[in-house]
Parts: C-alpha cells; sequence; structure tokens
C-alpha cells in the first residue's frame, strides 16, 4: 500500500522520532529509494524467501548453486531415485516448516505495529516509505501456494521428508518466484475488490492489510500454476 506520497510531510519536529519503527518499515532503508520503493520492497520479500530456501538446501558455491545440504541429498535420492538413504525423522523436518509461519507471523505483527508509528508520526495515513507491507504481502504470495490443501489426503500420504524439499525448491524456483513477484505486483497495485476497501481499515491494519489479500490474490494464480504443474517438478505426492 504506497499511495500516498512524501516521506517528510506534515513531520513534527517537536516528537521523538521512531528510529527502530522507521527502520523495520522501511525494512532498513528500502522505503526511502525515491524509485518505486514498493516494487523494491517486494524484490526484499522475494530475496528473503530465496534466502531461506538456499540456507537449507545449503548451496556449497555460487557455481554449484543449486547442490543440495547432504539431508536434502539423501531425501532427493530416496525419493526421486529410489536409492536408499538414511532414514530421516518426519519431525526433524517439520521445522522448517514451523519456522517459516513463526516468521511470518512475526513480520505482520512487527510491519502492523511500525507502520502505525510511522504513520502517526508522519502525519500520513500511507506513507510512501513505509514497505514493510510489500515484504509480508509478497511472502505470503509465495508462501501460500505451497501448503497442502486436500486434509483427508494428506493424513494418508503426508511425508515432510517429500513436502519440506518440494518446499525448498519451489521458493528456489526462479520461475515461481517471477511468478509470484509479477502477480502480487499487478494485485498491489491494481488493488480489485476488496483490497482496496481493506486500505480504510484504521492505522497500520489498514497499511497491511491490502497487500496481505493482494498476496492472497496472487497466491491463488499460483496455487493454479501449480497444480498443472507449469513451474516446479513434483516429489512423490506433492
Amino acid at each position: 500500500m504506497t499511495t500516498n506520497p512524501s516521506p517528510g510531510r506534515a513531520l513534527d519536529n517537536s516528537r521523538e522520532r521512531p528510529r527502530l519503527a522507521l527502520a523495520v518499515a522501511t525494512v532498513f532503508g528500502i522505503g526511502y529509494i525515491r524509485k518505486a520503493p514498493g516494487t523494491l520492497g517486494s524484490l526484499a520479500g522475494v530475496a528473503t524467501a530465496f534466502l531461506s530456501a538456499i540456507f537449507f538446501l545449503h548451496p556449497r558455491s555460487i557455481r554449484d548453486l543449486f547442490s543440495l545440504h547432504p539431508l536434502a541429498d539423501t531425501i532427493l535420492r530416496e525419493n526421486l531415485f529410489g536409492t536408499p538413504g538414511t532414514s530421516v525423522h518426519n519431525s526433524m523436518l517439520a521445522f522448517p516448516l514451523l519456522i517459516t509461519g513463526v516468521l511470518f507471523l512475526l513480520l505482520s505483527a512487527l510491519g502492523v505495529w511500525s507502520a502505525s508509528r510511522v504513520a502517526s508520526y508522519a502525519c500520513v495515513e500511507d506513507p510512501q516509505h513505509v514497505v514493510i507491507d510489500e515484504v509480508a504481502g509478497q511472502h505470503l504470495a509465495l508462501l501460500l501456494p505451497l501448503i497442502p490443501i486436500a486434509l483427508p489426503h494428506l493424513m494418508t500420504h503426508f511425508d515432510f521428508s517429500q513436502y519440506t524439499i518440494f518446499f525448498a525448491l519451489s521458493l528456489a524456483n526462479w520461475k515461481y518466484l517471477l511468478l509470484g513477484f509479477i502477480l502480487f505486483r499487478v494485485f498491489d497495485i491494481l488493488k480489485p475488490w476488496p483490497i482496496h476497501r481493506l486500505e480504510k481499515l484504521r492505522g497500520g491494519w489498514g497499511i497491511m492489510a491490502d497487500d496481505w489479500m493482494a498476496g492472497v490474490f496472487a497466491a491463488i494464480l499460483l496455487r493454479v500454476a501449480l497444480h498443472f504443474g507449469l513451474l516446479t517438478f513434483h516429489i512423490g505426492w506433492v
């Protein structure tokens, strides 16, 4: 949500500058870049999602970017090629998914808090330099399509060893990231109903909520692309 102008407009210099809130809301200064701060905020969301996946897959070098963590390599050999490997307990592989969910909730909570503080300080409903909403919305657009939704099928066939690798490889897939980025920016800019109405919410909730909904809309189309196998390969039942 980046429709209102001028980060310096109507500042009250008699009040203490909310430095921490500004650092969070601007994503450590990205929002102060004059050209397309919202787009840069979305790119920051894509970059953090990609780096989190690479951290799990653990590349050995830039040249060997998609070389895998030994744990991931073992799982892929077992699931794709039927090669025996070390057995890995599902609970170990649940941690990346749990951490991802917790980090998104933390990011959203910090976004509401920091956006509220900065908007109040700037006396502007939606300061242009607040881009934490784009980061959160972009994360939602990329993460939601990867969540299993068929519960009976899930309970019968679920295997974290397959799902976690699928999750990480999708977030490291340039086609998936590119389409997720484009779809999110389209919905964030055009703001079809009910995205535009969410801007009317008070304070940081209004700043964040429209980007959350733009992320949901983008996620729906990404899920369709995944369903038809257009963006990534599939492991096992995924």
